[in-house]
C-alpha cells in the first residue's frame, strides 16, 4: 500500500484537494444568510386611474362616452305624423282656398255600392278616401284590395263601429288598434286618418285618437244617402246637397253600404253628377292626404 501510495502520489494529493474544497465551500453556504424575499411591484399608474374612475367620477368630468341606446315611445305609437295645427280638431273642411273637394266614403255594414262606386271613380279619374271599419275589412280583405288596387286612400273607421264617447280611453284605443292591425294585414295602412263612428266624438275622445297618432277628420257635408228612399231620399236631393255646401276644401260624406230596408244605393248612383257637377263649377277632386301635404287630385 505505501508503495502504492508512493507511486500514485499526484493522483492522491489532486483528490484531497478537491475533497477539502468541497468541504470549504459546503461550509460558506452553510452560514450565509438566506436572501430576502423579492418586493412585489407597486401597481402601475395606469391601473390605480382606471379602478379610480371606475368608483368615483368627478363633478366636472365630462360624461364617458356610451353606445348609443335606443329609447322606444310608449305614448304615440308608431305611424305617419299629422300637422300640430290638426290636433284637437274633428276637421270639417280642408283647410285650402284652392276649388278642391274630397269625396270621402264610409264603409261599416255591406258592400252593395262598392263596384259601382268604384267603377264611376276609375271611369272619371278621380281617386277617394275610404273609412273601413275592422270588422268590415276582416268581413272581405278582397273589397279593401279592391280599393288599393284602384289608387284609393283609406282611413280608420274603428272595429265595431260603436258610440265612442260612451267607452273610456283604454277601449277607445283597443277600436283603433284592432282594426288599424286588420287593415294592415289587407296591406291598407290607415294611418293617420280617423273619422268618428256615427260623428259622436268630444275633446276627450279626440284627444285619445290624437294620441293613437289619428287626426280625426269630419265632413262639410252629409250627403244623407244613407237613408234611403223611405226618408224621402232620392240620388237628385244627394247630388243637390252636395253642390249647394260646395266650397273650396269641401270634405263630402257619403256610403258604400245600402239601406237596409230598401236597399237603395242613392250615393253610389248619385256619384256621376256630382262629380258632373263640381267639375262644371271649376273643382277638382282630392283624398284627404291633401290635409298632410299631398295626396292626388283629377
Amino acid at each position: 500500500m505505501k508503495a502504492w501510495i508512493t507511486a500514485h502520489r499526484p493522483l492522491v494529493a489532486g483528490a484531497a484537494v478537491l475533497v477539502l474544497g468541497g468541504v470549504v465551500v459546503l461550509i460558506f453556504a452553510l452560514l450565509r444568510p438566506a436572501p430576502e424575499p423579492p418586493v412585489a411591484a407597486p401597481p402601475s399608474t395606469s391601473a390605480a386611474r382606471t379602478t379610480t374612475t371606475s368608483t368615483t367620477t368627478p363633478t366636472n368630468a365630462p360624461p364617458a362616452t356610451t353606445a348609443p341606446t335606443t329609447t322606444r315611445t310608449t305614448t304615440v305609437p308608431p305611424g305617419s305624423p299629422f300637422p300640430e295645427s290638426l290636433r284637437g280638431q274633428d276637421v270639417s273642411r280642408l283647410p285650402t282656398d284652392r276649388k278642391v273637394v274630397a269625396l270621402t266614403f264610409d264603409a261599416g255594414a255591406n258592400a252593395a255600392g262598392l263596384p259601382s262606386i268604384l267603377r264611376t271613380l276609375a271611369d272619371q279619374r278621380v281617386h277617394a278616401t275610404f273609412f273601413l271599419t275592422g270588422d268590415f275589412a276582416q268581413a272581405d280583405p278582397g273589397h279593401v284590395q279592391a280599393i288599393l288596387a284602384a289608387g284609393h286612400r283609406v282611413g280608420n273607421h274603428s272595429m265595431t263601429h260603436p258610440y265612442l264617447t260612451r267607452l273610456p280611453d283604454n277601449e277607445i284605443a283597443g277600436e283603433l288598434t284592432k282594426a288599424e292591425q286588420v287593415l294592415l294585414r289587407t296591406g291598407a295602412d290607415p294611418r293617420p286618418l280617423f273619422r268618428f263612428p256615427y260623428g259622436d266624438r268630444d275633446a276627450r275622445t279626440i284627444a285619445a285618437v290624437n294620441a293613437r297618432g289619428y287626426v280625426a277628420v269630419r265632413w262639410t257635408v252629409d250627403t244623407l244617402g244613407w237613408q234611403g228612399t223611405a226618408a224621402g231620399g232620392s240620388a237628385r236631393r244627394v247630388v243637390d246637397r252636395t253642390i249647394e255646401a260646395l266650397q273650396p276644401g269641401e270634405i263630402v260624406l257619403m256610403h258604400i253600404g245600402s239601406h237596409p230596408d230598401d236597399r237603395s244605393t242613392l250615393d253610389a248612383d248619385a256619384l256621376p253628377d256630382v262629380i258632373a257637377a263640381a267639375r262644371a263649377r271649376g273643382y277638382e277632386f282630392v283624398t284627404l292626404d291633401a290635409l298632410l301635404g299631398d295626396g292626388p287630385a283629377g
